[in-house]
């Protein structure tokens, strides 16, 4: 089965949002920055510190929400010029191929680490870090992005 696709940026965006958000570390410091900013607000209310100091700690918690949420996925959109491209991909049981006008490239099914799936990608991961995103919109029906998702689910083993 073959698809044909290119990026629609909000979707990327909101695609990278999932991908941050699923990283242990940031969970870990979005917990920990929670964590000490209901600290503060409980300390603030029963007049144990200053309210500089509850201020400081919600400054803190909303930047990096604003970080994580908007500036991250954004630069990384930027400075991809993946997502500007029209993809090819076309799987098959002993692996998937992408391709686009400059080339292509095949993967086996054993090199990938992982797979995710959200709303609008299937997020397949060669470690932590490395991704490729591959559009739910891109297949023509229902169907084909079953048969899909059952190839992914079949041949890569987190």
């Amino acid at each position: 089965m073959t698809i044909h696709f290119n990026y629609n940026k909000k979707q990327v965006i909101q695609g990278l949002r999932y991908h941050f958000f699923t990283r242990p570390e940031i969970k870990f410091l979005i917990i920990i920055i929670n964590v000490f900013a209901l600290l503060s607000a409980g300390l603030f209310y029963f007049k144990k510190i200053q309210p500089v100091s509850f201020l400081i700690f919600s400054l803190l918690w909303l930047v990096l929400m604003v970080v994580i949420w908007s500036v991250l996925p954004a630069s990384i959109y930027r400075r991809a010029h993946t997502f500007k491209d029209e993809f090819s991909v076309d799987f098959k049981d002993d692996g998937l191929t992408l391709s686009n006008d400059r080339g292509s490239k095949k993967w086996e099914w054993n090199l990938f680490s992982n797979f995710l799936e959200t709303p609008y990608f299937f997020h397949l991961y060669f470690d932590a870090r490395s991704f490729f995103l591959i559009p739910k919109d891109a297949f023509k029906d229902l169907p084909d992005m079953q048969t899909a998702r059952s190839l992914l689910k079949e041949h890569i083993k987190a």
